[in-house]
């Protein structure tokens, strides 16, 4: 009888064992679960978005996407009037004629799509950020959620204005420098509508995304990675790695357009050094008062 029992014992030590190893692996199926519904939603106003410019594709692609192939494009006026103001450099950039070309019978059609879930996502960034921020945030203690508020608008605008950059600011250099540079007269440029297509989203998107490194320097800040010391000794270092980022993007190698897009990124750098000093003292306020709770 005794054995009975230390048998049941040990069955139900089992079963309880395994019950709470099936609990574990139901939490970790359920958190994939979660991520999928916030992935699921995040694709659906991608799509929406991507919708919203389809039902306008006509507009986008003239009026948008094909923008700084016009030259009446506001930014070639602009740099035209401000270089007969300062009567220094000629900024006027109206002796080209681009028209792009389509190889593949399927290109233009696929194209269509692909210019609408590109601009879809840019409407949709915010929202696919907050599914994303919605999936960490439970993981957060209550202080890093109070210090992270904010960062949904703060992410969207830095985006938003990297976009705006190299739309109105490093695709027009790019379209006049690549359609009047030449080696050879004998040489016809016909870029075709991908190749366009790809420059325009690394230049936008690409720099919407760089334009996140104040986050990204907030983030490494916090789990100790770096420190506001850290990124005042590197300045020179930065600043010649911006240098040679913006002699990258811009095509052009006048100090003009290397300004333009080497202002702003070491601006985003001394930026995200305030930031970093800001976390950082914030952390030492809290080491300091917690070592006199231990005192």
């Amino acid at each position: 009888m005794a054995e009975t029992e230390s048998e049941k014992k040990s069955f139900f030590k089992r079963i309880r064992g395994r019950t709470a190893s099936e609990q574990a692996e139901m939490s970790f199926i359920d958190h994939l679960e979660e991520l999928r519904w916030h992935i699921i939603r995040a694709l659906i106003a991608v799509l929406v978005g991507a919708l919203i410019v389809f039902a306008k594709i006509e507009f986008v692609v003239d009026q948008i996407f094909m923008g700084p192939v016009h030259k009446e494009f506001i930014t070639y006026k602009w740099l035209c009037t401000l270089g007969k103001k300062i009567h220094v450099l000629d900024l006027c950039m109206e002796n080209f004629n681009l028209r792009f070309q389509s190889n593949a019978m399927t290109e233009q059609f696929l194209m269509t799509f692909t210019i609408a879930f590109t601009a879809g996502f840019i409407l949709a960034f915010p929202y696919v950020f907050w599914e994303l921020w919605r999936f960490v945030r439970p993981a957060l203690s209550s202080k890093e959620k109070r210090g992270t508020r904010g960062a949904i608008a703060w992410i969207s605008i830095l985006f938003f204005t990297g976009v705006l950059f190299g739309y109105y600011v490093l695709t027009p250099f790019m379209v006049y420098f690549y359609s009047t540079y030449t080696i050879s007269p004998l040489i016809d440029f016909k870029p075709t509508i991908s190749d366009y297509f790809e420059n325009l989203v690394y230049l936008t998107v690409g720099i919407g995304l760089l334009f996140q490194l104040p986050v990204v320097v907030m983030l490494l800040t916090r789990v100790g990675i770096l420190t506001p010391k850290t990124l005042k000794s590197i300045r020179k270092v930065a600043f010649v790695i911006i240098l040679i980022a913006a002699a990258i993007i811009t095509p052009s190698t006048d100090p003009f357009s290397l300004a333009l897009v080497t202002i702003p990124l070491y601006a985003l750098y001394e930026f995200s050094i305030l930031m970093s000093m800001r976390i950082y003292k914030r952390q030492q306020m809290k080491e300091e008062a917690v070592d006199k709770e231990w005192e």
